[in-house]
């Protein structure tokens, strides 16, 4: 019998799911009945832009947390697909870091080539998920605004491919309801021209508090100070940008810090990051965990262990990114087709364990990296993905690290080496601090355009 798969989500992993189904039916494997929802009305995920922040045209909660002139944070060279190369794509050798329109236009073109639109049903949102253990199926309730219809179908599997940075973590800070400025998480975050001639506290000190805070600066804001919870980034900030100890409390338009001191601000922006989030699954079939590395439960970081015909993608704090969804959506594709065989669920857990224990004894950012680079390396062995040099990933990624404590607001100007077809980046015309036009147009022309859209 032909298996129905049901894959919510067309983003990175939803497409990656589908990608790799479709790369088995090019060598004669039977196509399986592929159904993928997309609340959204195209595909990309977070790389689809949208100026919503709240709700959207449906009433449902925005999914992206995508913000306008933002630009690859990590080589593009470490996130690049084995099987669809950056040079294949745009024909041409280009920097390491583009902005997003380049980095979604490079995610359409390989499922354009692939052919897998077909399998997607968009503005259709998933509301329930249930197992029946009698008959071994999902029951998958789902909403098409386009029909306006509510109807359920029955799955053989499911495939929660939707991702975990769209419901954003939201802390409470003394003050925060006479706050004479605006407050607001990165979710709703889009344009840091808002910020220009402004003060920015930023909350958090992860990736998207130096990202958000590094746009503001670029965009004009008069000052940016951010505040760490354990530790602070440590780059060499500009000097309108200071870090402080954890916020405490605001009071009128001033923020009070840890260590006593304080500061009028004009902004918040929370950079508290964001929950796993599955309010469409029933109880028992929920993943609950934070944003770690090795998530428990998810036998090979993928399969729900109380019951594996339940798939989860892309749930892992990520280094890597498409290249591990597709090793991740691969491997789940084989076991689906019954290339691959589970092992009971005793020996799925201790396996888990093994895996919990080693990122437990993680003690610096190149081991993190090295250690999810080593859980892809297993998926692709047991695959037909094409192998890729994850040595000299890993060896990339160090580089990058470097370069930031280096030049903080100038490491998007370093070239790195495909891993793939060996093709060295080529510096961008333009420096990334003077790189106001982040369109697609701009990016690919051979000299900066005369016109700047950001500012206009």
């Amino acid at each position: 019998m032909i298996p129905r798969i049901a894959i919510i989500g067309a983003g990175p992993c939803g497409l990656a799911q589908l990608r790799a189904f479709q790369s088995a039916a090019a060598k004669g494997a039977v196509m399986p009945h592929l159904v993928c929802y997309e609340k959204q009305a195209d595909w990309g995920g977070m790389w689809n832009y949208t100026w919503r922040t709240g709700l959207d045209e449906h009433g449902e909660p925005v999914h992206g947390s995508m913000y306008r002139y933002l630009w690859s944070n990590g080589p593009k060279e470490c996130l690049e697909f084995a099987d669809y190369t950056f040079d294949e794509h745009f024909g041409r050798p280009m920097g390491s870091y583009p902005p997003r329109e380049v980095l979604w236009d490079y995610i359409q073109g390989r499922v354009e080539k692939a052919g897998v639109r077909q399998y997607i049903q968009f503005n259709t949102t998933v509301r329930g998920v249930t197992f029946d253990e009698a008959s071994g199926t999902f029951a998958v309730t789902v909403h098409s605004y386009d029909q306006d219809l509510t109807h359920t179908e029955q799955f053989d599997y499911v495939v929660v491919a939707s991702g975990h940075f769209s419901t954003p973590n939201v802390p409470y800070f003394d003050g925060f309801e006479r706050f004479a400025g605006r407050v607001l998480h990165a979710h709703d975050f889009r344009d840091a021209l808002e910020f220009k001639g402004k003060d920015v506290l930023i909350v958090g000190a992860s990736y998207s508090a130096e990202d958000i805070g590094s746009q503001c600066y670029k965009y004009g804001a008069r000052s940016i100070t951010s505040c760490y919870r354990s530790a602070p980034m440590g780059y060499k900030w500009p000097e309108n940008w200071e870090e402080k100890p954890l916020l405490t409390h605001v009071q009128g338009s001033t923020a009070y810090f840890a260590d006593g001191s304080s500061k009028p601000v004009d902004a918040i922006i929370l950079c508290t990051g964001y929950k796993h989030h599955f309010p469409f699954l029933s109880e028992e079939l929920r993943l609950k965990t934070g944003n770690r590395l090795w998530p428990l439960n998810l036998y090979k970081g993928v399969f729900w262990e109380p019951n594996p015909k339940l798939i989860y993608l892309g749930m892992q704090d990520q280094w890597y990114s498409f290249n591990m969804f597709d090793a991740q959506a691969w491997y789940a594709r084989d076991v689906i087709l019954g290339r691959i065989e589970l092992p009971d669920e005793a020996a799925m857990h201790a396996e888990n364990q093994a895996w919990r224990e080693e990122e437990l004894s993680l003690k610096n950012a190149q081991e993190m990296f090295e250690f999810q680079g080593k859980y892809i390396q297993t998926l692709i062995d047991a695959t037909d993905y094409p192998s890729f040099d994850i040595a000299a990933v890993n060896q990339t990624f160090l580089e990058w690290k470097h370069d930031k404590y280096d030049d903080i607001m100038g490491y998007r100007n370093k070239c790195h080496r495909s891993l793939m077809t060996g093709t060295m980046a080529v510096p961008h015309h333009t420096t990334w601090l003077e790189a106001l036009d982040d369109s697609l147009e701009a990016y690919l022309a051979d000299e900066p355009q005369t016109a700047i859209k950001a500012v206009g």
